[in-house]
């Protein structure tokens, strides 16, 4: 098990996301397999972007600024500041948001293999 980390906002990198531009929607993955066997984190940032996926573990997502939807089939899920979202392994949805900052954790880290 490795040790706590302090992961300091200035010192955040953000990478581009979904084939979009870093300004539109970014990730930073802060915990991966490196430093943990069972969970991954993050955070995500969504401004008019629009990224399919099929999530292939359990996630929550927390908004912490922002409006972010979650289209999971004919479902939207409205989420503002605050709000939290459960979403189960193997859902096939749609990330999208305005200003959208949101931290995200899933289960298992392993989930690519």
């Amino acid at each position: 098990m490795s040790k706590h980390i302090h992961f300091k906002n200035q010192a955040m990198v953000f990478s581009p996301y979904g084939g979009e531009p870093v300004e539109r929607a970014s990730i930073c993955r802060l915990v991966g397999t490196k430093e943990s066997e069972t969970i991954g984190a993050g955070i995500a940032f969504f401004d008019g972007a629009s990224i399919p996926w099929t999530v292939l573990y359990d996630e929550v997502i927390v908004v912490l600024e922002g409006e972010f939807d979650l289209s999971i089939g004919d479902e939207v899920i409205h989420a503002q500041a605050g709000d939290v979202i459960w979403v189960p392994e193997k859902s096939p949805l749609v990330y999208s948001g305005k200003k959208a900052k949101v931290f995200y954790a899933l289960y298992p880290v392993t989930w690519q293999g």
